[in-house]
């Protein structure tokens, strides 16, 4: 049970843009990593075998085959450090935690792919890229009219077809 002030201050640093992905599903995390002074995004691949805790201390567990290696990382699913979480395919388990996968090889280690949640997952992938393209389109239109209403592509054809009737 926590107090309600603590509460208060948590719920200001969870983040909202946590898509919703379950244990079984193959997701790519986006990390924020400090490389001299500059900041890059290292991605990290794998399967979800475990997710535990609430609100901004939730944590998983994302598991990837590195040179016929298993490599396990422990995620804070609202860190700051965190940039964005894709999920990549949507799989079908019926446990919470996958912790066996560690002691199998091979064919073994696969997980059965949800086909219903993948459908939806594409789709709603589809139109969110529609959505932004449609955000770009605009944003386009806006600063060519805010530069003087034509791009320079159409004023190039504007000029050879005036060039053409003359």
């Amino acid at each position: 049970m926590q107090s309600k002030l603590i509460q208060a201050v948590e719920d200001k640093h969870v983040k909202a843009d946590v898509p919703d992905f379950k244990v079984g599903d193959t997701i790519i995390v986006h990390q924020k990593l400090l490389d001299g002074q500059k900041e890059r995004i290292q991605t990290f691949e794998g399967d979800v075998i475990a997710r535990n805790g609430a609100g901004i201390k939730e944590m998983m567990v994302v598991r990837k085959i590195v040179q016929g290696e298993g490599v396990e990382r422990i995620f804070l699913v609202h860190s700051p450090r965190i940039a964005k979480i894709e999920i990549k395919k949507a799989g079908q388990v019926r446990r919470a935690k996958l912790y066996y996968i560690r002691d199998r090889v091979g064919k073994a280690v696969r997980i059965k792919p949800d086909a219903k949640r993948q459908a939806a997952l594409e789709a709603a992938n589809a139109k969110a890229a529609a959505e932004a393209a449609a955000v770009k389109a605009a944003a386009a239109k806006e600063q060519t009219a805010a530069e003087g209403g034509v791009s320079k592509r159409a004023a190039k054809r504007k000029a050879k077809a005036d060039a053409a009737k003359k």
